[in-house]
């Protein structure tokens, strides 16, 4: 035992975290094979049960199997559970829970949970999970209280408080999955303006990410004093959303409400109002580049994040206009530039090996859906095109471990393995001709 707590100590805080995560994967994909999580009569394989574990905790929504239709109210509470927990991260949540306890952090505990919230300092790290914390709870309060007022008008009082809860939970986390059963996600609500507007709003608050939420509350939402971290964000967002709403509406059958719907849940939240099967080429493309960008740093989301695009863009604004690379008059550093040129390229290989390998396992599906479906994993989004349920075990197993690499980042996943010192070694620089 003391040989195991030793080890562990010795590890660096990514790879607990990534150890974190995949723990709570396989917890919750054993707890899903339990018979009572499962509805009477109904089966479900270690497959299914790893893919929807793996789907909830990474905060995905993508589906093998209907949630509702399969699992029991335990088993739904269970995948909720999982939601909340992937969502907030692991280290979040075991902050929470040392905190309730009223014990004291060590340092190798700050460690966890500056690396978990992604800051840049120890300073104020245990007010920010509690701050994390009370945000969640405020909120997914608020997404029960809409959701309820909607639910309650189609089921008895309890169920639609079960729906309620969940519902908020999914949407605040930016995981898609539904309780409404039939697969048929939130297409029933298509019409419903304050369900969807309550679910963009969610959404849109948790991948915004917690710290932007807090420089603006401390602020006073004043633009002008904000940090040019959260000027980025919510400058991106916004282009971002209206892009997509725009693009949508002029390329599909799609009234504005489900324009803005689905443009808003791209960006790793994954509900839908309408059948992305019936999307033309050009909608699905343009929700896949809005899946493969996502949410924001330290939010519930996954993708490059917002701030990577946005980096991406100023750069090519500055190589193309000869102009100062920054915005809002400040620079931004070479060294945030290299770090996001180099998650851009190991995403896109990501994305673009996974797509391959499910060519070559589903050869009857479309390279449009395959890609769909990677990019949606990736970026733990969770919009599907409806091939998921009917994917070979190969091909689910696949997506199971994209959705993880989405979740904790593929320069996480590289980097954790890796801990060699820096070469000291420099050499005589010579230039290559580039283009």
């Amino acid at each position: 035992m003391k040989r195991i707590i030793e080890f562990f100590r010795n590890q660096p805080p990514g790879r607990l975290i990534t150890l974190g995560f995949f723990l709570v994967i396989m917890a919750g994909a054993l707890l899903l094979l339990t018979p009572m999580a499962r509805r009477p009569g109904v089966d479900v394989s270690f497959v299914d049960a790893l893919f929807t574990s793996t789907s909830a905790v990474c905060v995905t929504g993508l589906i093998a199997i209907d949630t509702y239709d399969t699992f029991s109210v335990f088993g739904r509470a269970v995948v909720a559970l999982l939601i909340q927990v992937g969502g907030l991260g692991v280290t979040s949540v075991g902050a929470g829970l040392i905190l309730a306890a009223g014990k004291k952090f060590s340092f190798k505990g700050r460690l966890l949970i500056k690396e978990g919230l992604n800051v840049d300092s120890f300073k104020g790290v245990v007010g920010l999970v509690k701050s994390v914390l009370l945000m969640t709870f405020c909120f997914e309060l608020a997404g029960v209280i809409l959701s309820f007022i909607v639910f309650v008008q189609d089921y008895p009082p309890l169920h639609a408080l079960g729906n309620s809860i969940f519902h908020s939970i999914a949407a605040f986390n930016n995981s898609g999955f539904d309780v409404l059963g039939g697969l048929q996600n939130l297409i029933p609500y298509r019409d419903n303006v304050l369900l969807n507007l309550t679910t963009c709003g969610l959404i849109i608050f948790g991948g915004i990410g917690f710290l932007v939420i807090l420089d603006v509350l401390r602020n006073r939402f004043r633009f002008k004093k904000l940090a040019l971290h959260s000027k980025v964000v919510i400058t991106t967002s916004v282009v971002l959303i209206i892009a997509g709403t725009l693009i949508l509406k002029c390329t599909d059958d799609v009234t504005w409400l489900g324009a803005f719907f689905h443009s808003v849940s791209a960006r790793t939240a994954g509900f839908s109002t309408y059948p992305l099967g019936t999307f033309s080429n050009a909608g699905l493309f343009a929700l896949t580049i809005l899946m493969f960008i996502g949410a924001s740093p330290g939010s519930t989301g996954g993708g490059i994040k917002t701030s990577t695009f946005f980096t991406l863009v100023q750069s090519m604004r500055s190589a193309l206009t000869k102009r100062h690379f920054g915005a809002f008059r400040r620079s931004i550093s070479k060294e945030t530039l290299s770090k996001a040129y180099l998650i851009t390229l190991l995403s896109l290989c990501v994305v673009c090996t996974g797509t391959f390998v499910l060519c070559i396992l589903e050869p009857d599906l479309s390279l449009m859906q395959l890609l769909f479906e990677v990019t949606s994993a990736f970026g733990t989004v969770g919009l599907s095109t409806g091939i998921t349920p009917n994917l070979c075990d190969a091909s689910k197993l696949i997506v199971t471990l994209i959705m993880f690499i989405g979740r904790l980042g593929a320069l996480t996943m590289i980097t954790i393995w890796i801990n060699r010192p820096e070469q000291q070694a420099r050499y005589t620089e010579e230039s290559i001709t580039i283009g």
